[in-house]
């Protein structure tokens, strides 16, 4: 099918021919369409990473993850395209980076460290615990304990990619899928997929109120950190530090959920 020809149909129409036919041409249509969204999730991505981390390799590893959602994109199941891309381009992403091992190993121990002070205090005390008590359970003061939180902060976006459940086809369960679809999954989804997801949802309402507002706005309202701390009426670098230890207090309340079923 000639470029002309592909103007004048529909997406809808362009989704139902590639289903049947796996058109090259269509498929380059929907590359061509959707390559400013591989860059959007890169740059959402970015921010936060360290130096090392080039932009454009992100987006060559978010490249892969629309191809990969092309080819698996089934229009039959009344999920907007760009919605179920904009995971597999994210994941995509996670997992070539997870690959290079890019995380200092002195970083992963800090992060690790606070994650099991979190979940010790919280599993003893039953409630949130504030950056005073996570301090004093680490024999730490509270200037070198914001450092660390600083320190981990560039890292913390990848714990939200996490998979907590791995079913046929490939499903998968992740902090990230909780935070960005409150209603729940499909209703062809496994039981056992939808529980897990409504744990996850739960430890999510636990959080303090300001760390739960973050993981809200940045992933399901698609703000920006900067935008989020004009929100909150706070600084670029506090949200950050909110967000990273909202990712500690989900990945130390889901510890054991993970060792259950993976």
């Amino acid at each position: 099918m000639d470029v002309k020809q592909l103007q004048n149909k529909t997406e809808e129409e362009l989704w139902a021919m590639y289903s049947k036919s796996r058109d090259p041409a269509i498929r380059d249509a929907f590359v061509k369409q959707y390559a400013p969204l591989v860059k959007y999730v890169a740059g959402k991505v970015a921010v936060g990473m360290p130096h090392n981390i080039e932009f454009d390799d992100l987006v060559g590893y978010g490249v892969f993850g629309l191809f990969d959602a092309i080819e698996k994109f089934d229009p039959d199941k009344h999920v907007k395209f760009k919605t179920y891309a904009v995971t597999r381009i994210r994941g995509a992403i996670f997992d070539e980076l997870r690959s290079i091992d890019w995380v200092p190993r002195s970083v992963r121990q800090k992060t690790r460290e606070v994650e099991d002070a979190v979940h010790r205090l919280e599993a003893s005390l039953g409630r949130s615990v504030s950056d005073n008590e996570i301090a004093n359970e680490m024999g730490m003061n509270m200037k070198d304990y914001q450092k660390t939180i600083i320190k981990i902060s560039g890292t913390s976006i990848l714990s939200l990619n996490d998979v907590w459940y791995t079913g046929e086809d490939n499903d998968k369960v992740s902090i990230v899928d909780s935070i960005e679809s409150p209603q729940g999954l499909n209703p062809d989804i496994i039981v056992e997929k939808d529980e897990i997801k409504r744990v996850i949802i739960e430890a999510i309402n636990e959080l303090p109120e300001k760390e739960k507002k973050v993981l809200v706005l940045y992933y399901y309202e698609d703000l920006t950190l900067k935008e989020i701390g004009k929100v909150l009426e706070v600084t670029e670098s506090r949200v950050s530090q909110l967000h990273t230890k909202a990712i500690m207090r989900l990945r130390a309340k889901l510890t054991n959920l993970k060792k259950g079923i993976l």
